[in-house]
């Protein structure tokens, strides 16, 4: 039978990180940068075989595009190029969320903020309405979010393979490497497995002929169309950073396993994966529990990594305490009709910080990031303070 290769790679950085590396370690900065520019170069050459997934964070959008930004690194990466690049033939761009959350882990209110926000950017940088796929940052994922994402167009969501059971009967390779359906409160959606092992590899380095012979005995005996999706990071680490092409991700491993999808000798071909869900649908249904993917601490069960300390948590609450104060003033004058405009633009400013606070870096980093959490939900308390006197005074 067919088998199908999906690259699934995550590009983000956290608000004002690429700046201050600038300021600080501007190496650092330069190889994230090179990272990224490689990316449209590696694929130039390969058009016709070529189908790489990327999810980019509103943030890095942000960065990118800021003119400042493109100025002061205008002659190491010219972002303006590297962003018309992104609109290759052989790049797919998945919808996520503007600040990167961990979706499960932020209030309910705050997830079509996050990802509305990130579609004002995306659809004016890339030129496009519709985005059939959504990137839940870390993978975090829980069932709750089917019903949002339905309604906001997306049809598939991607999710860790250690996080899936079935529910239809099915074998070890059909949970694995064909997509699912997956229901909640009577909406449904099609959910993509990440096969972790494999990403594992694609994250820290893997020879192609490795990757071809490991999918075909991953898929022996399969009597269906397999869809093998791989995702990781796209431009952490030294695999992926590396700027000596014959050591890094692209010049190792992917132009390699091009040549060999041209000369037929693979095995696999590499495919969008609305692609191949228009040509074979998906089969079964499954549930996914709440969970992310696995960092190097963790698993990504009960969002360990994120949540580990009473700090963190104390931390998470107290955006939830933040989100309802603002979301009920906001409720509020919408009722009136927005009467006052700068009471509205107050809470505007309260709100883009509270969900920068959501950022995933806050809480990814034990507490070393979790003062940003709070500094951000600090400022945000001061415009809804600010809201809240215009309204007595009015």
């Amino acid at each position: 039978m067919d088998i199908f290769h999906a690259t699934v790679l995550n590009l983000h950085q956290p608000p004002g990180n690429l700046e201050a590396l600038l300021d600080t370690q501007d190496w650092e900065a330069r190889e994230i940068l090179y990272a990224m520019d490689r990316i449209p170069r590696a694929l130039a050459g390969y058009l016709d075989v070529a189908r790489v997934h990327l999810s980019l964070s509103g943030t890095l959008l942000e960065t990118l595009s800021n003119h400042d930004f493109q100025s002061r690194v205008y002659g190491t990466v010219k972002c303006g190029d590297l962003l018309w690049n992104l609109r290759s033939p052989a790049i797919d761009i998945l919808g996520t969320g503007y600040y990167h959350p961990v979706f499960p882990l932020i209030p309910e209110a705050d997830r079509e903020e996050q990802i509305m926000r990130w579609y004002g950017i995306a659809r004016h940088l890339f030129d496009r309405d519709h985005f059939s796929g959504f990137w839940p940052p870390e993978m975090g994922f829980s069932m709750e979010m089917i019903p949002l994402l339905k309604r906001l167009g997306f049809h598939y969501v991607l999710v860790d393979s250690e996080r899936v059971e079935a529910i239809t009967p099915m074998s070890w390779q059909e949970l694995r490497y064909r997509p699912h359906a997956a229901s909640y409160a009577g909406e449904e959606i099609t959910i993509i497995v990440r096969d972790r092992a494999l990403s594992n590899a694609q994250e820290s380095g893997m020879d192609p002929n490795w990757f071809i012979d490991e999918v075909a005995e991953r898929t022996r005996g399969s009597d269906f169309p397999a869809l093998i999706t791989t995702c990781s990071d796209g431009e952490n680490g030294n695999w992926f950073r590396n700027s000596h092409w014959t050591s890094n991700f692209w010049g190792a491993f992917y132009q390699p396993l091009m040549d060999r999808v041209r000369e037929g000798s693979a095995g696999l071909s590499p495919v969008f994966i609305q692609d191949y869900l228009d040509q074979y649908g998906s089969s079964g249904e499954v549930m996914v529990h709440a969970g992310a993917w696995n960092t190097g601490d963790h698993d990504g069960m009960g969002f360990t990594q994120w949540t580990g300390s009473q700090e963190q948590k104390d931390a998470l609450q107290r955006v939830t305490e933040v989100s309802k104060a603002i979301h009920g003033m906001r409720w509020q004058h919408g009722e009136k009709g927005w009467p006052d405009h700068e009471a509205g633009h107050l809470l505007e400013q309260a709100m883009w910080r509270l969900l920068r606070a959501e950022t995933s870096c806050n809480f990814y980093w034990g507490e070393h990031w979790v003062p940003r959490c709070h500094q951000d939900l600090d400022e945000a308390m001061h415009f809804v303070k600010a809201a809240q006197e215009r309204e007595a005074a009015g």
